[in-house]
């Protein structure tokens, strides 16, 4: 069994990737981080999750929780992300990260250690966003930019950035497939738009309500048809579960940026 460290281990996604470690066939739990000052420090991380007792105490060390791990996987805070991502380029331990909002710095930390070491990064670790990623690009390679653009997506009231990363990740694949810049094609004023839409632009729509988990549709709108592809997120595991698979596949790789895509077998385009 290879050891996992759970970074944010207190957190929704966190509690997740516990509560499956829990039943793995080749993973366990062998660290469990939390933020300085947090309650949760000392607690033991399976009565946390609900499934009872597993002897792993939530610690706010890095290096403790690093301490009995193979692989590191990350869902905490944009701004805690580049110390962990340097303290496992440090230990030669690869990382699967799922935290979003990364930022410029956050960026430059990924490429900085995935020259020591795998790095397995996706905005969304879902294996169904993952496949759907490469409909929507190759849908906006067969249609071509005749076709308007818009992606809607939908999170519970208390998701803070606007379109998901998700969201973005889907605009940048029909960027990719049409050959154009994404920030060329970006509509900005989510949801709020005054005036005509450019032509060939990728609009987005945001909603915030409730406790949905994540809900993502791009609508491909010609003169004469439209389509759909959607994806519905019916529960939070599905991202640990994706998490978890790029953590076993990242054991043993050699260095460099990895994203689902490589995980699953999806040949580059081109």
């Amino acid at each position: 069994m290879r050891g996992v460290a759970v970074l944010g281990a207190n957190g929704r996604m966190g509690q997740a990737l516990v509560r499956l470690l829990a039943d793995h066939p080749r993973l366990r739990l062998a660290g469990a981080l939390t933020e300085a000052g947090h309650a949760s420090i000392g607690r033991d991380a399976g009565e946390l999750a609900g499934i009872g007792a597993n002897g792993v105490l939530l610690t706010d060390s890095l290096a403790a929780a690093l301490a009995a791990a193979d692989v590191a996987i990350d869902f905490s805070a944009a701004a805690a992300t580049p110390a962990h991502l340097a303290a496992c380029a440090g230990r030669g331990l690869p990382i699967v990260v799922g935290t979003t909002g990364l930022g410029a710095d956050g960026e430059r930390a990924l490429a900085d250690t995935a020259a020591r070491v795998p790095v397995v990064y996706s905005r969304n670790m879902s294996l169904g966003i993952t496949v759907l990623t490469e409909l929507v690009r190759q849908a906006a390679r067969l249609l071509g930019p005749g076709f308007d653009v818009e992606i809607v997506e939908a999170h519970h009231r208390h998701k803070v950035d606007a379109p998901s990363g998700t969201a973005l990740q889907l605009g940048e694949a029909v960027a990719a497939a049409r050959e154009r810049p994404f920030a060329e094609l970006r509509i900005p004023g989510e949801g709020g738009r005054n005036g005509a839409r450019p032509a060939g632009g990728i609009g987005f729509a945001s909603i915030r309500a409730g406790a949905i988990v994540g809900d993502h549709g791009v609508l491909f709108v010609g003169g004469e048809e439209t389509l759909e592809l959607r994806h519905h997120a019916a529960d939070r595991a599905l991202f640990a579960r994706g998490a978890l698979q790029g953590a076993d596949w990242a054991i043993g790789r050699p260095a460099g940026l990895y994203s689902m895509r490589d995980v699953l077998g999806i040949a580059s385009p081109g």
